[in-house]
């Protein structure tokens, strides 16, 4: 009840305007994307919380040490050692497994510039949960920011990216100049 409160009050007095498909109605991987500020972060949380949806989401694990942890762990953070990026995603597997039910929020882009092309964790623990893919976006040009559709993968890796590309063309992000254009390694190797 709290937090709808505090979205409210935030989308209320925000520059920023919520425009958004319904919340999934099952658990469901959200990108978040484009990933280009930390301030993607107070949005993430003024959209779940005002669609009611309950959330984890993945940062870095230095994000979790000393006064932070318990506050990050409460706000739904899961620590991603990025030494081993595969034991996270196994991990979450394990919880979706064990019965837990959440929306997993993932920012594929990674670390919010420098990169070339998105991190294919999401597509992973999609693909091997069989649960759906939500495109969460963030548009500075329109001010906008929400949920997009919720897409069924296929496994093609490939055509998959084509339909995520196409939702995300005219998405320009927090800081348009650090933008990283929706492409997986794996899609060059023919996957």
């Amino acid at each position: 009840m709290l937090r709808r409160l505090v979205a409210r009050t935030f989308w209320a007095v925000s520059r920023w305007k919520l425009v958004s498909a319904p919340a999934p109605d099952r658990p469901t991987v959200l990108v978040g994307a484009p990933h280009t500020s930390n301030w993607d972060f107070v949005l993430m949380l003024a959209i779940a919380w005002r669609l009611g949806m309950d959330f984890r989401w993945l940062g870095k694990h230095t994000l979790f040490s000393g006064w932070r942890g318990p506050i990050m762990r409460r706000l739904g953070g899961i620590p991603v050692d990025r030494s081993n990026p595969f034991r996270v995603v196994d991990e979450v597997l394990e919880r979706i497994r064990t019965g837990e039910v959440f929306g997993l929020v993932v920012t594929p882009d990674g670390t919010r510039k420098g990169h070339t092309h998105w991190k294919s964790g999401f597509y992973r623990i999609a693909q091997e949960s069989d649960m759906p893919v939500t495109l969460g976006y963030v548009d500075r040009t329109t001010m906008t920011t929400g949920l997009g559709p919720t897409i069924e993968l296929t496994g093609n890796v490939s055509a998959d990216m084509d339909r995520i590309r196409e939702f995300y063309a005219d998405k320009a992000g927090f800081r348009p100049e650090s933008r990283v254009e929706p492409r997986l390694r794996e899609e060059s190797r023919g996957s």
